[in-house]
C-alpha cells in the first residue's frame, strides 16, 4: 500500500482517544519518569511518546508489524489531510484539536504517529 494511503478518519481519532481512556483507566498505559502524566486528567493526557510505546507498538506488533493506520484499513484510504505533532504532546489534547479544526470536506488524514510503522 502506497503512504498515500496510510490514513485514518476523524471516527478512528474518536475512536483511539477512547481506547487511550480505557486503557488508562485501567492502568494499561502508565505515567513514566519521561511522561509522569496525571491518569485522571481528561484534557492533556498521556504524551504520544508514552502512547506509541505502550498501547501503538504492542497492539501492531500482534497485528503482524503493520501501521494502526493499516491494521484499521488493509486497502488503505486516500489522504486529504497532513497533520503533525509533538512526541511530548499530550494525546487527548492532540486529538481534540485535529478534531475540532478537521477542515470540512477532508476524509482521511495521515499521522506520522498512527500511519507510519512504529515497531521497527
Amino acid at each position: 500500500v502506497a503512504p498515500n494511503r496510510w490514513c485514518v478518519t476523524r471516527q478512528d481519532l474518536i475512536e483511539f482517544r477512547c481506547l487511550v481512556k480505557k486503557h488508562v483507566a485501567e492502568g494499561r498505559i502508565a505515567p513514566t519518569e519521561l511522561d509522569p502524566f496525571d491518569p485522571n486528567d481528561a484534557d492533556v493526557g498521556p504524551c504520544v511518546h508514552t502512547i506509541t510505546k505502550q498501547l501503538i507498538v504492542p497492539v501492531t506488533e500482534k497485528a503482524g508489524n503493520t501501521s494502526w493506520a493499516l491494521m484499521l484499513h488493509p486497502d488503505g484510504l486516500e489522504c486529504d489531510l497532513f497533520v503533525t505533532h509533538c512526541w511530548l504532546e499530550g494525546i487527548y489534547e492532540f486529538i481534540d484539536k485535529v478534531l475540532n479544526s478537521w477542515p470540512r470536506g477532508a476524509c482521511h488524514a495521515y499521522c506520522c504517529m498512527l500511519s507510519n510503522q512504529q515497531n521497527q
